[in-house]
């Protein structure tokens, strides 16, 4: 049974005995919290203003795909959460219907499903399936305009699955949705040693990354990502950007590490400066790439609905209204 925590966008469901957590929110519209001159958003955002959201023009959905995650990235809290295995197909339906229920949306014109609250999905095959099943399995009653769903994954050195599971995906996203899917590589810099810190030595080092994504077919629709939550000192030089990574297959998107416990505990730089993004965009823009720069409300970081939060562990400390 879900608990429900009420937020600014939306809201985080917590099922503790199950060892699930997601959530539904809003968006506030991309021209006030994105920037990417590529899609004729140039506007600089120095800060991001906290407005009521409208779920018929779109609804985010991020729900997880494990119950805890093996992979100790240290700015991440999933890591608090004992990790219990693999969410089951079952477990994906649950999540997905119960935070369209919790919505009370009907119809919307965008739905983005997220496979990024808990867990690296490349561990789970069921996330392949899930994704492949996902419109049949929505509410009854539910009905968008589009379906978008997204994985993230970290790259897990690990995973003897990783390779399949990649080119797997990227079928379901050129071909079962014509395009309209999404994959994101976790990178946030392009220094190694500082990189293995981040990802606890558990992450693919980047010439691994390079040589993966250098087979990947060309993406139908958007390209694929390559996400980069940075502080100040990360590297996103253009010249190895080019040497590792094909800018006809891939977007750069640009975020800050979220204010999560365990990056807070580990120092990480939160970054608050717009002009620290600008540092990172305007070289690589120059340089020909298509770079997306994602910047949250001071509300959503402190709401925690963003990548890398988790409440499972803290749930009895959080005021929460049973279902």
């Amino acid at each position: 049974m879900f608990k429900k925590i009420k937020t600014n966008t939306g809201m985080i469901l917590v099922d503790k005995e199950n060892t699930l957590e997601c959530l539904y929110v809003g968006d506030y519209g991309r021209e006030n919290n994105i920037k990417a001159d590529f899609l004729g958003l140039t506007k600089e955002i120095d800060t991001v203003v906290n407005t009521p959201v409208d779920l018929d023009e779109k609804m985010v959905v991020t729900i997880s795909t494990q119950k805890g995650c093996p992979m100790n990235c240290m700015f991440c809290d999933c890591p608090f959460v004992p990790f219990k295995g693999n969410c089951s197909l079952a477990d994906l339906t649950y999540q997905v219907r119960s935070a369209i229920k919790e919505s009370g949306c009907s119809y919307t014109e965008r739905f983005n499903l997220h496979f990024a609250r808990m867990g690296e999905p490349s561990f789970n095959q069921n996330v392949l399936e899930f994704a492949k099943i996902l419109p049949l399995v929505l509410p009854s009653g539910f009905k968008s305009g589009v379906i978008h769903p997204v994985v993230s994954t970290m790259l897990p050195k690990s995973n003897k699955n990783l390779i399949p599971f990649i080119h797997d995906w990227c079928d379901i996203k050129n071909i079962t949705y014509k395009g309209e899917a999404g994959i994101q590589f976790s990178i946030n810099t392009l220094d190694d040693e500082a990189r293995n810190k981040m990802f606890d030595n558990k992450s693919l080092g980047l010439q691994e990354i390079s040589d993966l994504a250098k087979s990947l077919p060309m993406p139908v629709g958007r390209k694929y990502t390559l996400n980069f939550a940075v502080t100040s000192s990360c590297d996103l030089d253009p010249v190895k950007m080019n040497a590792l990574f094909d800018k006809k297959k891939f977007i750069v998107k640009i975020t800050p590490i979220h204010e999560t416990r365990r990056a807070v505990d580990n120092s990480y730089e939160i970054i608050k400066d717009f002009d620290v993004y600008s540092k990172f965009e305007r070289p690589l823009v120059e340089a020909g790439w298509d770079v997306i720069v994602f910047v949250p409300s001071i509300e959503e970081d402190a709401d925690r609905i963003t990548c890398g939060n988790a409440l499972l562990r803290e749930v009895n400390e959080v005021k929460l209204c049973q279902q």
